[in-house]
């Protein structure tokens, strides 16, 4: 049996309660587009870190430390899924529904014809739209 692969892209509406913080696809469901649903969970995992890390060595953290981790990573989620809808509906469907002519559309003509928009679409899949950088002090343990 074959079976298609149904896509939707969805997020929570909040990513946390009282003891509990989703992140990665728990908290955004991404497209295969692009490829990036592990980068931005990745990201999560940076973003949470970075906020956690030091509350949770001083106990439990309360809801508000759990709301600044989907502040910080609520809008490049919203934006990357805009971006694979986008995608999505002006090519990858038109495409495969044989509505579209064969001719690139005008943003991909554009990123043929100058070589510097060619690193835009490599930055925003490769590092992401707010790239997260590990700021956590990491406290090793003896074995």
């Amino acid at each position: 049996d074959v079976k298609l692969l149904t896509v939707q892209v969805d997020r929570l509406a909040q990513w946390w309660r009282s003891g509990l913080l989703c992140i990665g696809d728990a908290a955004h469901a991404m497209s295969p587009v692009g490829g990036v649903g592990i980068n931005l969970a990745l990201q999560d995992a940076v973003a949470a870190a970075n906020v956690l890390a030091a509350p949770l060595s001083q106990g439990p953290v309360g809801v508000e430390e759990l709301r600044r981790v989907q502040r910080r990573r609520e809008l490049p989620t919203r934006i990357t899924q805009w971006l694979q809808v986008m995608i999505q509906r002006r090519v990858i469907a038109r495409i495969l529904g044989g509505t579209a002519p064969l001719t690139p559309p005008l943003p991909l003509r554009l990123l043929a014809r100058f070589a510097l928009l060619r690193r835009i679409p490599a930055r925003l899949i490769g590092i992401g739209i707010r790239p997260e950088h590990l700021r956590s002090p990491v406290r090793r343990t003896s074995a």
